[in-house]
Parts: C-alpha cells; sequence; structure tokens
C-alpha cells in the first residue's frame, strides 16, 4: 500500500504550471516520474489480477452437459455437480450414472455426462421380470442382465432393435430335438392253392410278422410345447414276414341242372334260395351266357315261377351278371364235400 499511495503522490506532484521551473530541473526529475509510472502500472495490473482470481469461483462458467446423448452448452455459477443438478432442475433415477462424481467442484469448460437407465420388462420362461439397463439394443439389455440366448431363440423385438425406455420384450425358449420313433410295417398274405385240400378247408402254412422301420423326426419346441415335427429319415430294421395261406380247391360235384335265376334283397351274402335241396348246401351256379360262376350257400326257399331253379342274392347275383338284366340262364352243380 505505501508503494501505491507513493505511485499516487508522484502523479500528482507534476504541476505543469510550473513548467519552467520543470524544465530547468529536467535532467534530474523525468528519469524518476518515468520509474514511478512504471511502478504504478506494475501494481495496478498486478491488483486486478487479484481480483480476478479471487472471485473466480463466483463467476458464471460455461460447461458441456451430455444428458443421455443429448448435448448441450449450459452457464451455471453452482460449484459442485451436485449444486448444478440442483441449478438446473435435473433430477437422477436411482440406478442412473453420472459423471464426474457429485461431489466434484464444477470449472469453466467442464463436460458432465448423465447416462440414464432403461425400465424394461421381459416374458421369459412363462414369467414377466421388471428389469433396467444401458444398453442401445435389446440384445445389450439382456446381455447386462445376464439373459443368455441360444441362437435359435425367438427374440421380439429383435435383438438388434434399439432398447427404449418401458420397452416390453418376450423371449420364446426354442428346442431342437432329434427324436425317433418305430412303427411297424404290415406283412402281406399271399394264398396258395392246394388242390389236394378240400375248397372249405384253409391253413396257414406261415404266420405273419410286422416288420419294423425306424423313424428320425427333427422336433421343434417353443417354451417346451412341440410346433413343428419333421421327418428326416426312415429305416427299415426289421422285414416283415409274409404270412402264408393254403386254400383248398378240390371241389366234388353232385348233380346238375340248368334253368333259370333271379335275384332278390335278403341277407347281403354270397347266400341264394332254392325249392329243393337241403338247407346249409352248397352249389355252384355258372352264367352261361359269359361262364362267370359264384359259389353260394342255400340258405332259404324259393323262387317258385316257372322255369326259375335258384334265387340268388343281390350281392351273389351281381358277380356273374348285371342287376339290371333280372334273370340269367344258369348252370348250378351241387357240391358235395
Amino acid at each position: 500500500m505505501q508503494n501505491k499511495q507513493l505511485c499516487y503522490h508522484m502523479i500528482h506532484i507534476i504541476d505543469f504550471s510550473f513548467l519552467n521551473q520543470f524544465m530547468k530541473i529536467r535532467h534530474y526529475l523525468i528519469p524518476s516520474v518515468l520509474i514511478s509510472i512504471g511502478v504504478f502500472v506494475f501494481l495496478k495490473s498486478d491488483l486486478f489480477k487479484e481480483k480476478r482470481v479471487l472471485g473466480a469461483s463466483d463467476q458464471p462458467k460455461i460447461i458441456i452437459l451430455n444428458d443421455n446423448g443429448f448435448t448441450t452448452l449450459t452457464k451455471t455459477s453452482a460449484k459442485t455437480v451436485a449444486d448444478f443438478l440442483k441449478d438446473k432442475n435435473i433430477s437422477l433415477n436411482e440406478n442412473d450414472l453420472i459423471y464426474p462424481d457429485k461431489n466434484n467442484p464444477v470449472f469453466y469448460g467442464m463436460k458432465i455426462k448423465i447416462k440414464r437407465t432403461k425400465s424394461i420388462s421381459v416374458f421369459l420362461d412363462g414369467k414377466n421380470k421388471s428389469l433396467f439397463g444401458f444398453g442401445e439394443t435389446v440384445a445389450d439389455i439382456l446381455r447386462e442382465n445376464n439373459i443368455s440366448l441360444r441362437p435359435e431363440d425367438i427374440v421380439k423385438p429383435s435383438r438388434q432393435a434399439f432398447a427404449y425406455n418401458n420397452i416390453q420384450i418376450k423371449i420364446i425358449r426354442v428346442e431342437i430335438k432329434k427324436e425317433t420313433s418305430e412303427e411297424k410295417i404290415a406283412f402281406k398274405t399271399i394264398t396258395k392253392e392246394d388242390a389236394q385240400l378240400g375248397w372249405r378247408n384253409k391253413k396257414i402254412k406261415q404266420q405273419g410278422v410286422p416288420g419294423v422301420r425306424k423313424i428320425t423326426y427333427q422336433v421343434a419346441y417353443h417354451d417346451g410345447k412341440e410346433v413343428s415335427r419333421k421327418k428326416i429319415s426312415s429305416e427299415i430294421i426289421k422285414q416283415p414276414l409274409p404270412q402264408i395261406i393254403v386254400q383248398g380247391t378240390y371241389i366234388k360235384f353232385g348233380k346238375k341242372h340248368k334253368g333259370v335265376a333271379s335275384w332278390y334283397a335278403h341277407t347281403g351274402t354270397m347266400s341264394a334260395a332254392n325249392p329243393w335241396l337241403p338247407l346249409g348246401s352248397y352249389v355252384k351256379v355258372t352264367n352261361l351266357d359269359n361262364g362267370k360262376s359264384v359259389i353260394v350257400r342255400i340258405n332259404d326257399r324259393g323262387p317258385f315261377g316257372n322255369g326259375r331253379i335258384i334265387d340268388l342274392d343281390k350281392v351273389a347275383f351281381a358277380k356273374i351278371a348285371p342287376l339290371g338284366q333280372g334273370t340269367v340262364r344258369v348252370k348250378m352243380e351241387e357240391i358235395l364235400n
């Protein structure tokens, strides 16, 4: 302070009204005045500098705020990050992140970054889960929450979709399995004739045995429920064994008769009516016009029309002639065995 007062005093003693006296002593006075002015300027600039430093924390500061990707320049007089948030009415949720820490002092050009959490709802394994995360995509959010996904799992929205706040995510667990099953292969029946065996006799020479086929499927399950089944291979692991039947063809004929055959709807079987043959006996009836024949069992009486010797059941008549023909000339042979 003494130096500053001296400086001011020396400036004020310069009185231009005494210019003549000054001119007389200028050789001695000018150097002293110049020195005094230099000291004054130095001290004054140092004083201003001191004032700027002392008032730095109270001056508005421009900082860069990045709030969840939205960047702005803003002015604040806050001393700490916490004060800045309060000053700008910026609220943070419990899991939001901020850098630097709230206790850090605020300085000019400072960068403050806020990373806000996203609330998400995940439907997984039959349950809804409320979670949060910071990820940009659905896959990022799920990874943050330690939810593992298989490549075949279905995620809605897709894994690459943008994860916004309050997004609802559905995960369908997909499981692809190979499954095998066995199915029976039906055996064939082969009939062989034996002329030494009576026509009503039949015997099994070889018992048929079903074969086995192994089928492999590719089965898809969504959350444990089967949604598709695709056959991918089929292999016969056991061939079927055919059944062999021996059918007798030997017929012992008795009397032969010729006449007219008609038809009627009766039992719907290979049966017929005759006026005189024993009930339960068999006859062979042959169409004389085309040579077709059938063997029928006599189980009824009739017909009683002139020239008619047998009334065939509708089913039997259709095997030797059209039903629309009504009647047909036949040969009837009694069968004795």
